[in-house]
């Protein structure tokens, strides 16, 4: 099998782990959702830890965070957030809400680098971003509230993408320093939560973990399921282009969509009959544009080889 073969293979998996990832947290509706977010956090660091051990990476690891630690800092609040509302959502019956989220965030990274960054806009992907921002809207009216989780889980990883293009390391490194400086947090709250009373968001008797073995193991592997996506997402992406990629993307929220309404039988009714085919219809529109350009400029590329011209 090619590269490019293996990289879209494990986009896809790592997608479809995303995309069913609510049912594990679905599973685990009962344990506050803070109490969750903080095994995954402290999961999470243990298995990178015992990677960037074996690599003999740490220090670069600790390197990193000293040179860089505002940026690493803020990346670390956004991802938390994010991994907190999506949690959230799964374990109150927001999971359809949650979806929307992750389908404009592509979209929301596009416009933000149009005014963060200065990147140029064509008419056509202007197109795509109104159409979802009509969806949006279309949501707020319909439903007689603001989508706060679509628009949060959208905003946080969005404004995470955009820390994490000013940070000069891979992603191994950077996720392993954001769960590092997430991990003091967490133990705190775990600590609270099995010896002080700390309930969280919901009321409950101490902590879940070591109450039972099958709810130990969950919060346990809730670590693995966090960063071995990460890593394979990492693989996939330096491997196919990011065209392929972002349109691969899209297979999280629609299992995401998919697990809400046949598994989860959340409400979808009308109003949603209405914004959903406006969002998809924004995502096609993006899709074929950013393939088109993708193609173009390998054509461009490939006609500059053969002419003997340098493209910078």
């Amino acid at each position: 099998m090619t590269e490019t073969g293996k990289g879209i293979i494990a986009i896809i998996a790592t997608c479809v782990i995303w995309g069913l990832s609510p049912i594990y947290y679905k599973a685990l509706s009962h344990v506050p959702p803070l109490e969750v977010l903080s095994h995954r956090a402290l999961w999470s660091f243990v298995f990178f830890a015992a990677i960037l051990l074996i690599q003999g990476r740490m220090t670069q690891m600790f390197a990193l965070l000293r040179a860089q630690k505002m940026l690493m800092l803020l990346a670390a609040l956004m991802i938390s957030a994010n991994w907190f509302i999506f949690i959230l959502s799964s374990q109150i019956d927001r999971s359809t809400e949650a979806s929307v989220g992750y389908y404009i965030y592509p979209l929301l990274s596009v416009l933000i680098g149009r005014f963060a960054l200065g990147e140029t806009l064509s008419p056509i992907k202007w197109l795509a971003i109104g159409l979802v921002l009509a969806a949006v809207t279309v949501l707020t009216v319909g439903l007689g509230t603001i989508p706060i989780v679509a628009l949060s889980l959208a905003g946080t990883f969005a404004i995470y993408g955009l820390i994490k293009k000013a940070v000069s390391a891979g992603p191994m490194l950077t996720v392993a320093a954001e769960v590092t400086l997430v991990l003091p947090l967490a133990i705190v709250w775990l600590i609270g939560v099995h010896f002080a009373g700390f309930e969280g968001f919901r009321s409950g008797a101490g902590g879940a973990f070591g109450d039972n073995l099958s709810d130990s193991l969950m919060l346990m592997f809730a670590g693995p399921i966090t960063s071995i996506p990460l890593l394979m997402f990492s693989y996939g992406a330096r491997r196919v282009s990011m065209a392929t990629t972002g349109i691969a993307f899209y297979i999280n929220p629609t299992l995401q969509f998919m697990v809400a309404v046949l598994i989860f039988a959340e409400p979808f009714g009308t109003v949603h009959m209405i914004a959903f085919p406006m969002i998809w219809g924004g995502v096609i529109i993006y899709s074929v544009t950013a393939l088109r350009q993708e193609r173009a400029a390998r054509k461009r590329v490939s006609s500059a080889a053969t002419s003997g011209t340098i493209v910078t």
